[in-house]
């Protein structure tokens, strides 16, 4: 009993924080149109204090989305366009003279933001890569004998083009796997493409104005970290997670030569956080097996090795997570 007067007072609380969702999905509809799924991704990253991958061919409003989410939250917002001749000083900062000082003196690099888009990850060698991925984790900076922390929030958005892949580096797993969730975005319906050209063509621009602090985003994170999962939930999550490493276990017999490895436990704890997110998103104080399967596919799609067979029968990380969730039974 005392468990559901803290479920309904968390609910309660929750539904005293929704106005923070809908003010930054009204201000979000003011220059994105369509990409619900991208904008919900920005909110869950927002609120579980994650980062995003994001596949998507160019054109489709991925650098509009975060641009528009940090005015939103007056909050600096910093792109790096990674290209191969990238160098790790370029993204983290330098030491440089001052003639004037007569000493040397640090020079902070664009990750100095609470919104950083890494546009075109894949483009830069593998010292860039993991030049961001450490401030990504560690959520600090070391130049030269200086170590700064970053500012909080602190959200990347890293954007990989899935054709062109001449001239690229992979990330490699360890680093792809300190991605909260991969997010796969298409291309807008007719109806939403007619109303992108009416919006561009249009004489005045609409603007965003902030509506929120980073403040804010502290105080309401806090209380998506009190969001209940219960012990089921969290058996349900392992078990999907346990089922991509043994599926043999689970009677998936037909993905045990399409899995080369399966997910980490880091993809146990993202998907807790991001269900958590979920749930709040939906005015909720407790998680529920719906809110674990819709936030599944882009928590784990980053996290599956796929062996050569199961590539040559054209079978991807998505369809291996269907199954899974098809044979696990939910709670």
């Amino acid at each position: 009993m005392a468990e559901n007067v803290n479920i309904r007072e968390l609910n309660e609380l929750i539904a005293s924080k929704s106005n923070f969702v809908n003010m930054i999905r009204q201000g979000m509809d003011q220059t994105i149109v369509g990409q619900k799924h991208l904008v919900n991704s920005l909110l869950i990253a927002l609120l579980a204090d994650g980062h995003i991958l994001l596949e998507g061919v160019p054109g489709l409003a991925k650098t509009l989305a975060i641009k528009t989410l940090a005015n939103l939250i007056d909050a600096k917002f910093s792109r790096i366009q990674f290209t191969p001749d990238l160098l790790p000083a370029d993204v983290v900062g330098t030491m440089i003279y001052s003639i004037k000082q007569e000493r040397f003196e640090v020079k902070r690099g664009p990750v100095f933001a609470n919104f950083v888009l890494a546009d075109e990850i894949n483009r830069a060698p593998a010292k860039v890569q993991s030049a961001l991925l450490e401030a990504m984790q560690e959520r600090q900076v070391t130049i030269g004998d200086n170590t700064f922390k970053l500012d909080d929030p602190f959200l990347v958005l890293a954007t990989q083009n899935p054709i062109e892949q001449e001239g690229t580096y992979p990330l490699p797993e360890a680093q792809v796997d300190r991605f909260l969730m991969k997010v796969v975005i298409g291309y807008p319906s007719k109806a939403e493409e007619s109303e992108i050209i009416r919006m561009n063509i249009a004489p005045e621009r609409k603007q965003v104005h902030a509506l929120l602090s980073p403040a804010e985003i502290a105080d309401v994170r806090s209380v998506v970290q009190q969001v209940y999962i219960d012990e089921k939930i969290q058996k349900y999550i392992v078990d999907i997670v346990f089922a991509t490493r043994f599926p043999a276990d689970y009677g998936l017999n037909d993905l045990t030569n399409m899995v080369s490895f399966g997910a980490s436990p880091r993809a146990s704890i993202s998907m807790a956080q991001a269900a958590r997110a979920e749930a709040f998103l939906h005015n909720r104080g407790y998680v529920i097996p719906e809110d674990v399967r819709a936030v599944c596919h882009d928590v784990m799609r980053h996290r599956i090795g796929l062996t050569y067979e199961a590539e040559a029968n054209n079978i991807g990380a998505d369809e291996i997570i269907n199954e899974i969730l098809d044979k696990i039974a939910v709670p």
